[in-house]
């Protein structure tokens, strides 16, 4: 049992044993595979380590490319977007205010308020669209959005031609405060205030303004002010931007309801609105803006990007432009070009019933046309000076004369006032041309009130012979006239007179006549085609017109510049806001509702009225003369006289003519006094001028002498006064023999031939012409006069005639015997410094002429021929 026990521990044993170095065995094996796993898992996390260091590498690398391509593609967004910004905002839309000034663009652009806030160094404006595009709301504080405001108002002045944008501001709770530093635009019309209470009235006008735009601008052949302007490259209406700041309340339903319209339709008729303090719903065309400090600023258009504002301009800079702004309207818009009044062709309307062309544009740009005919006949202009008077005249006469040939219109041209306006009608030393339609041209003849009195009845005298012609054909006006006689000369007249006030000015003879003819004129002269236009400064003094409403009535056309007074109606005052080349047409007496408005081209300028006046000269007529040429500071020449140059030797012994002056007269005719052989055909020039005075007898001596052959007539010159003695050499040169020269030592010897001829029983065989120069200084006492008064008594009846020059009229009388003496033997006279008064004894009837001297103008009175003096112009010198 003992074995067997030992038996059991010695396998127990073995088996142990056994089964420990199994166990040594195995536990062996596990720790080799165990390192063997370890090794494996060493590598594969080597290997895992690698690929994710390879692929962050990777990724990093990739991160890195896609980070320059956001900062390439986020650099190239926001190049892109202030370029575009550039393009949308140009000058004064988008420049900084450190460096703005106004820069008035060709069409509406959007204007910056900031710039958008990116993580980029590269600055893009803040743009929002406005003018021609919508309207602006402005939210958030009000000392930002004052700002804001500012800032858009300004911009939009300085991208609009001056003029072309106006403002109204409503503000009820600072009362205009909040757009104070726009004051300067108020005077010119650009800025209107409205007061508290006055919103609804503002509401109303504009959207009258939209549906007037509407009805009669766009008229259904365009959408929109823009779209027009963007078709004929000019914009009719002016862009019209109200301000509403409301600051706190809500508004009525009229006025919400008018607020809605203007937010649907306005911005199509350049009506646009800035509304602070208001709410307003979201709708299209209609910009908000968050006006807030620092980056909490936004724009509606740039969704959530925030938006630093730029803050308000400068207050210098709003000042500056504002006052240049306000003198540019005041100024006046620059005028369009005269061609715009002219048709393609030339001289192919008839004027049979009546005178219509364009005067120039209205606002909207259509051309407004003015009528001449039997109704309205004539035509009344006024407007201060500097307003364009002249130029408009300019402008009217080169429409007409471009539509109507010479054989359908004639000018007839007078200008009173000081200055030679209408002088490039006529030829001229540096230019030869002239226009063909003008008849006559007076200027400088506001010391001539004759010449003006001339012209009246030069046309009262046409108007008889049209009437005359009318009766025989049985016809009643000038278009059945031309009908009836088509190959007659039947052109409308148009006399224009400039200033005609002074025609009208004094309680005189020429006043009264002028008026009269006038009258016949204005009365008569529509049927017969003879149109009046009288234009003046002021036309609000002229007594002798307005004392007569049946004349101011036919003068139905009434044209009025700025600031014309009393041309219009009482209560039509269009013309007071007026701008400059702007001008209201009234062909209805000045009424109120038959105003328009027109823009008057720029005719006043010499090369562009020149380039008009050279084209129709080219095409005048064959044998179309120049017109008459009346220039009050000219001295006119013998040698150009008519009368003059038509003098020549006759057959037989006619009376001879002998010329003195220049009449102020339509046509250039020498005033004359025939020397018959009669009692009292000797003539006597009065006054003290002694320049003046010889001229008067180098142009009666020359004249004479011209009728003569050689040994024709005899001429004898006796000259008592030194100062006359070169004149009187002058003409002894000039005339023919037999002649002679005397002086006061051989005074006696003329004297006493001259009256033994004058004594003698049979006439001379020729004629003898004695010009004595101050015959009032007659050497000799009593012999001397009492042969000076025989040869003057009996001398013309022997063909003796004496052509004297007595130093005052006193000194004449005294020559002819004295206060008690008869006059007789003076049959024609020529008073220069001699006032009216004083020639009572030579004048027929009672009373005396109506004479105040003035340089270089004489007194003409011939006893035989005259019933009433005539105003000359001695000839110059040659």
């Amino acid at each position: 049992m003992a074995e067997s026990t030992a038996q059991q521990v010695m396998d127990i044993r073995a088996a142990l044993s056994h089964a420990l170095g199994a166990a040594a065995n195995a536990l062996a094996g596990a720790q080799a595979a165990h390192e063997a796993a370890a090794e494996r898992r060493e590598r594969v996390v080597a290997a895992a380590i690698a690929r994710r260091k390879k692929v962050a590498e990777t990724l990093d690398a990739r991160l890195h490319e896609i980070d320059d391509q956001h900062r390439r593609d986020l650099s190239a967004f926001a190049g892109a977007a202030a370029g575009a910004a550039d393009r949308a905002a140009p000058g004064a839309a988008g420049d900084p205010w450190d460096d703005w000034q106004p820069t008035p663009l060709d069409k509406a652009a959007e204007l910056r308020v900031g710039r958008l806030l990116l993580p980029h160094p590269e600055e893009v404006p803040a743009l929002v669209p406005f003018l021609d595009r919508g309207h602006i709301v402005v939210r958030g504080d009000r000392r930002n959005g004052d700002e804001v405001v500012a800032g858009l108002l300004l911009r939009a002045l300085g991208t609009a031609a001056p003029g072309a944008l106006t403002i109204t501001g409503y503000d009820p709770e600072h009362l205009g405060g909040g757009l104070a530093r726009f004051a300067t635009l108020a005077p010119a019309g650009v800025l209107k205030f409205v007061g508290p209470g006055g919103l609804a009235v503002l509401l109303n006008e504009l959207v009258d303004e939209v549906r007037r735009i509407n009805e009669t601008v766009l008229a259904g052949e365009y959408t929109s002010l823009r779209e027009l302007a963007a078709a004929t490259h000019r914009r009719p209406e002016p862009w019209r931007v109200a301000v509403l700041l409301m600051g706190s309340g809500e508004l009525g339903r009229p006025e919400q309801t008018q607020l809605q319209r203007l937010l649907r339709t306005g911005a199509a008729a350049g009506v646009h609105l800035i509304i602070q303090g208001l709410p307003v719903e979201a709708g299209p065309g209609i910009e908000f803006i968050s006006a807030a400090d620092g980056d909490r600023a936004h724009i509606s258009s740039a969704g959530a990007l925030p938006v630093r504002l730029d803050g308000g301009p400068p207050q210098a800079v709003v000042a500056a432009t504002c006052r240049r702004i306000a003198e540019a309207v005041a100024a006046g818009p620059a005028p369009v070009a005269l061609d715009s009044l002219l048709p393609q062709q030339l001289w192919k309307e008839s004027s049979a019933t009546g005178l219509t062309a364009p005067l120039g544009d209205s606002p909207q740009g259509v051309p407004v046309t003015v009528t001449l005919s039997d109704y309205p006949p004539h035509a009344l202009i006024a407007g201060p000076s500097g307003t364009g008077k002249t130029n408009l005249i300019y402008a009217w006469m080169g429409a007409l004369a471009a539509r109507y040939s010479p054989g359908e219109l004639a000018f007839y041209l007078l200008d009173f006032k000081e200055g030679v306006s209408f002088a490039r009608f006529a030829p001229g030393r540096r230019d030869p041309s002239w226009l063909p339609h003008v008849r006559l041209v007076g200027v400088n003849v506001n010391t001539d009130r004759e010449f003006g009195l001339a012209l009246l009845r030069f046309l009262g005298e046409e108007l008889r012979r049209r009437a005359d012609a009318a009766k025989r054909s049985e016809v009643t006006n000038l278009a059945e006239l031309r009908a009836e006689d088509p190959d007659g000369s039947w052109p409308r007249i148009v006399a224009v007179v400039d200033e005609f006030q002074v025609l009208l000015a004094g309680r005189d003879a020429v006043a009264t006549e002028a008026v009269d003819l006038l009258e016949d004129l204005a009365r008569r002269g529509r049927s017969q085609g003879i149109h009046l236009i009288l234009a003046s400064q002021d036309v609000s003094g002229i007594e002798a017109l307005w004392g007569r409403p049946a004349l101011v009535a036919q003068f139905s056309l009434r044209i009025a510049l700025p600031r014309a007074r009393r041309i219009l109606a009482e209560t039509n005052t269009a013309a007071e806001s007026l701008p400059r080349y702007h001008a209201v047409v009234n062909a209805d007496s000045g009424a109120t509702e038959a105003n328009k408005i027109v823009r008057v081209p720029a005719a006043g300028d010499r090369d562009r009225w020149n380039a008009l006046q050279h084209r129709l000269w080219r095409s005048r007529p064959e044998g179309q003369g120049p017109p008459r040429l009346f220039d009050g500071d000219v001295r006119p020449r013998l040698i150009d006289s008519p009368d003059f140059r038509r003098l020549a030797p006759a057959e037989g012994s006619p009376a001879p003519v002998m010329l003195l002056g220049e009449t102020i007269d339509v046509q250039a005719r020498s005033a004359r006094t025939v020397l018959r052989r009669a009692p009292g055909r000797n003539l006597a020039v009065l006054g003290t001028r002694t320049e003046e005075a010889c001229a008067v007898l180098a142009t009666a001596g020359l004249s004479l002498a011209a009728q003569f052959p050689p040994d024709g007539a005899r001429f004898s010159l006796l000259c008592l006064d030194q100062d006359a003695r070169p004149y009187a050499a002058d003409l002894e040169a000039e005339l023919p023999e037999p002649k002679g020269l005397f002086s006061a030592e051989n005074a006696d010897w003329l004297l006493e031939d001259a009256a033994a001829e004058a004594t003698a029983s049979w006439p001379a065989d020729r004629p003898h012409f004695i010009l004595i120069y101050a015959a009032d200084a007659l050497p000799g006492g009593k012999p001397a006069a009492d042969q000076l008064r025989t040869i003057l008594r009996q001398g013309p009846e022997r063909r003796i005639h004496v052509l004297g020059w007595w130093r005052g009229a006193g000194l004449l009388r005294d020559a002819l015997g004295g206060p008690a003496s008869r006059t007789d033997p003076i049959g024609a006279w020529v008073a220069l410094d001699v006032h009216g008064s004083e020639l009572s004894p030579y004048y027929p009837g009672a009373g005396a002429p109506a004479w105040y001297p003035r340089p270089w103008r004489a007194l003409h009175f011939d006893r035989s021929v005259h019933r009433g003096t005539e105003v000359i112009i001695p000839y110059g010198h040659q």
